[in-house]
């Protein structure tokens, strides 16, 4: 047996640990963070992997890049001020990234169910569901990008501010998008 002087053992330290009295600042912070975040989410992924769809990613890719945006939002979470924009500009940079990298990958077998494609067939009844999809797809690329963070509900200064662009040029190939987009509706209406 060992005699402890005063203000030797763990419950006399400088920091002393949570106990069931005193509740632990640190947890009920990572509690708080994780259900702000876990809102975020389920409010937010699916309208992020349709507004990737808007700009030209096939379903598999937005899904992917979603998923990846939203781990990195996450481990960012107590820094960003405006999470929603934030994703929405870091996943499409992702997709500039990943089209103008030009990668393929072949693979043998279509990808397994995710929580975001359970059904990995069903993709193609989505994308005929969304059948203006071939005309968004048919836009120039900045005239898609804009148009996908408008129909993602953004201002052309809010998108202007996130991709670093003048509102000028937003708000005209904006406009531009817009005609293109009646345009073709117009023909494709006349056409049946």
């Amino acid at each position: 047996m060992s005699i402890h002087e005063p203000g030797d053992g763990p419950e006399h330290s400088a920091v002393a640990p949570a106990t069931r009295d005193q509740p632990d600042p640190r947890h009920d912070f990572q509690l708080a963070k994780d259900a702000a975040f876990s809102a975020f989410y389920r409010a937010t992924v699916s309208s992020l992997v349709g507004f990737l769809v808007n700009q030209g990613a096939g379903v598999h890719v937005a899904a992917d890049i979603a998923q990846d945006t939203m781990l990195s939002v996450y481990e960012r979470w107590d820094t960003i001020d405006h999470p929603r924009a934030w994703v929405h500009t870091v996943a499409s940079r992702a997709l500039v990234r990943r089209i103008a990298s030009c990668e393929e990958q072949p693979v043998e077998q279509v990808p397994e169910p995710t929580s975001l494609l359970a059904d990995p067939d069903a993709i193609a009844a989505w994308e005929a569901r969304h059948d203006l999809l071939p005309l968004l797809r048919s836009l120039p690329p900045k005239q898609r990008q804009a148009l996908a963070w408008a129909l993602s509900g953004f201002t052309p200064g809010d998108t202007a501010e996130q991709l670093g662009l003048k509102d000028d040029a937003v708000r005209g190939n904006l406009r531009k998008a817009r005609r293109a987009m009646a345009k073709a509706i117009k023909v494709r209406e006349e056409g049946q």
